[in-house]
Order: C-alpha cells, then sequence, then structure tokens
C-alpha cells in the first residue's frame, strides 16, 4: 500500500506547483504585460485618483447623476458580497420591491410619460452591473437636465455618444455604462458653463 501512496504524493505536489503556480503566475504575468488596464481591474482614474471601475456598478442617488439599476448586492453594488436576492417573478417581496421602485422613479422623473424599462426595476444577477439600457438613460434625460442647468437636447447627445454597441456587432446589447456617462455629464457640463460664463 505505500509503494502506492508516495507515487500519488508526488504526482499530487507536482500537480499543485504545476496547477496552482506556474500556470497562474505565467497567466497573470502574461495578461499584465499585455492587457495591463484589463488585469488591474479596468480601473478609472481621475488625477491620480482611482474613483471606480468600468466593470462595478455605483450608487448614484443625487439628481443631477444618470442612476443605475436596482443591486441586490448587501447595500448595493457591494463587490465583497456579489449576488442576486434569488426571488422568484411570484415573490411578493420582489412585487412590492419593484412597485416601490417604479414608484420612486415616476415621482423623480414626472417629466418621463412612458413605460418603464425593465432594467430600471430588476437588478442583475451578480448585484454589480455597471450598465443600464439606452432605453433607461434616456428616461432619466430631463431630470438631469434640469437639475444640472443644461437643455435636454445637450444631455440626449452625450447620452447617445456613450451609447457601447453589441461586441463584435451580435454578442449582447447595447448599453451604456453609468460611471462613464456620469463622468462625461460632470465634465461637459463644467466645459459648456464655463464657456458661457467666458462670453
Amino acid at each position: 500500500m505505500f509503494e502506492n501512496f508516495m507515487p500519488a504524493v508526488r504526482v499530487t505536489l507536482v500537480l499543485t506547483v504545476l496547477t496552482g503556480l506556474i500556470y497562474p503566475g505565467v497567466v497573470t504575468g502574461l495578461s499584465t504585460l499585455i492587457f495591463p488596464k484589463n488585469a488591474k481591474g479596468s480601473l478609472i482614474e481621475i488625477d491620480g485618483k482611482v474613483i471606480g471601475s468600468e466593470l462595478i456598478g455605483q450608487k448614484f442617488c443625487r439628481p443631477e447623476y444618470f442612476h443605475g439599476r436596482p443591486s441586490a448586492a448587501g447595500d448595493g453594488y457591494d463587490a465583497g458580497n456579489s449576488g442576486a436576492s434569488n426571488y422568484g417573478p411570484t415573490n411578493k417581496k420582489l412585487a412590492s420591491r419593484v412597485r416601490a421602485d417604479a414608484a420612486q422613479f415616476r415621482k423623480e422623473n414626472p417629466a418621463f410619460m412612458g413605460s418603464l424599462p425593465a432594467d430600471l426595476l430588476t437588478a442583475s444577477g451578480s448585484g454589480l452591473d455597471p450598465h443600464i439600457s439606452p432605453a433607461s438613460a434616456y428616461a432619466q434625460v430631463a431630470r438631469v437636465a434640469r437639475a444640472r442647468g443644461v437643455s435636454e437636447d445637450f444631455v440626449r447627445q452625450l447620452v447617445a455618444s456613450t451609447i457601447e454597441e453589441r461586441q463584435l456587432g451580435f454578442l449582447g446589447e447595447p448599453r451604456v455604462n453609468v460611471l462613464k456617462l456620469n463622468l462625461a455629464l460632470d465634465r461637459e457640463t463644467t466645459e459648456t458653463q464655463s464657456a458661457q460664463k467666458s462670453h
């Protein structure tokens, strides 16, 4: 029995070193060389300060910012507590939450009269999705424009310029990264207002 045990231990040690140390080290090293931004979490920096990631949503509540979709990850967009509520479509808690979110959206966006896009009321499976549909972004244009003191056309054009198309032309759906849109909004609004003051 012992003569069978030692080869098994040796094979386990060799495979542990190969697949647990060498392979991950090589893959991590190559990805850092070839895709440095992606390997570091697709972080977004402003003036040397990390303000977020392109891959993880953030909770925006103020009226001058676009809001993301609901999140069931912890208190919302908690990367350490990623996950969904796992409520089924007939669950009363889910129905109550959706009704409350719909009422809150209507209260915050009284100028929007259309039907609410589904992603404004439903969380993603991870609870971390940083994107909303273009329809969800356009539904918030009037509120954001009013809060910023700019025209709706200006905000609508900004949304259009930040739409990410399907990957490879057929994978996924067109989407808007909420953090990138809000950063563009801050930047463009500041520049527009500065230009107006200078005239």
